[in-house]
């Protein structure tokens, strides 16, 4: 048996910014080893994005294969705490610690209830980079279980979902998200000569209207309206008589799934050359759009929240996005895990209360997956 709470302390001790390597892995894998688990620690990628550790742990038995995500990485914890961000101090009822929400928490609980049970097959998929460039994490972890051949049936990442009580949001999906450069090229001259320069700008200022006035969508049954936002414009212009060189923005699209990455960067793409083909336009496409219909997985989750909370949770898409987006290329995934109220900010913390509910909510669902309920 795992105490949740003694386990959540001792993962939020391990100072574990991004990119999480080393001890706090140490004490997940000494949790994990003694209730049957099989623990595959490996490192993989080189800078700028790595290297990243994972952990890859299963415990084989018959039945469905029920999988839990997530991430040992914290964001820095930033000045102004009342204690340490990595004391683990218990007060008034609260653990505090950078972490302890998002999501060392839902770690130390689903171990804590994968130590109640021994049907069925479970596993732990856990990254040490999530809050990082998630270049070598959860993607690596894929392709290590892909070719092992131990694919999961059902997935849970357990994400701080909950907004005002626990239980009362489940994710079933997330909007996609790109970034998107446009760069316009000028000739640099003299204010005073227009004729022996070309300024960028007023193209580049014209092409941000044009995508402006784009409606992508207006969103569907279970996706919010997809949007575009302009985050950065530059010129890097120091002189006020010289006419620049180039004018550059950034966007950033959030999209449904009626959208895919590729076509939105396109899309991008044709506008800013409908006013200078030499425009250049580059995409990052940080992931798409997913959805896991309402169904089996959502159904057994939603009765395991309600038989220990009393809460009917919200099947939701909103929010950024996380793992998922990756695990869902694998087999159905949702998301559920603590209350998001301090997430990445000064004095995280969960109540104690919140954190054994949680453990009985991921115990009663391992049954429930188990024995296809």
């Amino acid at each position: 048996m795992i105490d949740p709470l003694a386990l959540a302390q001792a993962l939020l001790a391990a100072d574990s910014v991004t990119p999480a390597r080393g001890v706090v892995f140490d004490v997940l894998e000494a949790a994990l080893r003694p209730i049957g688990f099989a623990i595959d620690r490996f490192v993989v990628g080189e800078a700028p994005d790595g290297p990243v550790e994972n952990m890859l742990a299963i415990r084989t038995g018959s039945g469905p294969h029920l999988a839990f995500a997530g991430h040992l990485d914290v964001v820095p914890p930033g000045d102004g705490w009342t204690g340490s961000p990595w004391s683990a101090d218990v007060r008034d009822g609260l653990l505090y610690g950078r972490g302890a929400v998002d999501m060392k928490g839902a770690i130390a609980a689903f171990a804590a209830a994968a130590g109640r049970s021994d049907a069925g097959t479970l596993s732990l998929i856990i990254t040490g980079d999530e809050e990082g460039p998630a270049t070598f994490g959860t993607r690596a972890l894929i392709d290590r279980m892909v070719a092992r051949d131990v694919v999961p049936d059902l997935c849970i990442v357990g994400e701080p979902t909950s907004t005002a009580r626990l239980g009362d949001v489940i994710k079933i999906g997330r909007r996609g998200s790109v970034n998107i450069w446009i760069e316009v090229p000028g000739r640099q001259g003299h204010v005073a000569y227009p004729h022996l320069a070309d300024n960028p700008i007023p193209r580049l200022i014209a092409i941000l209207a044009d995508i402006g006035a784009i409606e992508l969508d207006r969103g569907n049954a279970w996706f919010q309206p997809s949007n575009i936002e302009v985050t950065d414009l530059t010129v890097g212009n120091p002189a006020h008589n010289v006419i620049p060189a180039k004018a550059s923005a950034r966007l950033s699209i959030r999209f449904n799934d009626e959208h895919r990455g590729a076509d939105l960067i396109d899309r991008i793409a044709a506008v800013a050359a409908r006013h200078d083909p030499a425009a250049q336009v580059t995409g990052r496409i940080s992931g798409e759009a997913f959805l896991t219909e309402p169904g089996a997985l959502s159904t057994m989750l939603s009765g395991s929240i309600e038989a220990v909370t009393g809460v009917v949770p919200e099947l939701s898409t909103t929010g950024g996005t996380s793992d998922a987006r990756f695990l869902s290329k694998l087999c159905p995934v949702v998301e559920f895990g603590l209350i998001n109220a301090t997430m990445h900010k000064v004095d995280e913390a969960v109540a104690v209360d919140d954190l054994i509910m949680l453990t009985d909510i991921y115990a009663n669902m391992i049954e429930r997956a188990m024995s296809g309920s």
